[in-house]
């Protein structure tokens, strides 16, 4: 009898392994999102339904100011980073291989693989040198920051759709004499639009979202959700921080499953 291909879904525990390592993770947002509703004023002592906490979190002006910093930041720094993302994208997949394209790819991808708290120092350091020297800290080095940070999210989904695409259209495109601004425009621009928005968007996510290089870059009065939140934490918790968590949770799921689906429109 023909030994059975190994499968990790036929060893023994493997269904109780996954159930636990699912229950550990989602059971405790579950019950943020739960609690969120809570009519009282406990996050741990269940006293009824209630929109209060949203409320209270529309209404208080703290929330609204560090909800628009946070949209302003994650927008600049999302579409900043596309665009370099894109340029990048299309560097390393319409040339040639050349030597040094794997040290290009790590360059790139280096926010990807060393600790986040790793390249928030980096990023103060830099900052607290341009601060000294040219005074200014507002909001623009919170972008770079940000913009930096997201540059790697953004280029993987865009390369990936430029390796997958047929190179037969701009090929035909080039033989009837279009310019490569012609062929760009009219035909890889128009295939790779998938792959540029979904990128914006998680780069989108993962600004909005980010608490360390924040904390670390930011200066005074330059308080994002995920700060605000944090600084929350540190004194009397309300369910009004779950009704944020939820909030920004909801918007994250929205956008990772644009992200999804954008991802599996075929070229």
């Amino acid at each position: 009898m023909a030994d059975r291909p190994f499968a990790i879904k036929r060893q023994p525990g493997f269904a109780t392994i996954a159930l636990i390592c699912f229950v550990m993770l989602y059971a405790p947002i579950i019950t943020l999102v739960v609690y969120s509703f809570n009519a009282g004023s406990s996050i741990a002592i269940w006293e009824g339904f209630s929109l209060r906490w949203y409320a209270a979190a529309w209404e208080n002006e703290l929330v609204q100011d560090a909800a628009i910093r946070s949209l302003v930041v994650a927008v600049c720094a999302s579409l900043f980073a596309t665009t370099l993302a894109t340029m990048a994208a299309l560097g390393t997949t319409r040339t040639r291989p050349y030597r040094g394209l794997t040290a290009t790819y790590a360059m790139i991808n280096q926010p990807l693989m060393v600790p986040e708290i790793v390249t928030a120092v980096a990023l103060l350091i830099v900052f607290a040198v341009f601060k000294q020297t040219t005074g200014y800290d507002g909001l623009g080095l919170l972008i770079l920051a940000h913009t930096a940070f997201c540059i790697p999210f953004a280029y993987l989904p865009i390369r990936a759709r430029l390796e997958g695409m047929n190179l037969s259209l701009e090929t035909a495109a080039a033989d009837l004499y279009a310019t490569p601004w012609m062929t760009f425009r009219r035909v890889t621009l128009p295939l790779m639009w998938p792959g540029i928005l979904a990128g914006a968007m998680l780069a989108f996510v993962i600004s909005l979202d980010d608490v360390v290089i924040t904390e670390f870059v930011k200066s005074a009065g330059q308080e994002t959700l995920p700060t605000y939140m944090l600084g929350q934490l540190r004194r009397v918790i309300t369910p009004e921080i779950n009704a944020i968590s939820t909030a920004l949770l909801a918007i994250s799921i929205l956008m990772v499953t644009i992200f999804f689906f954008l991802n599996r429109k075929k070229m």
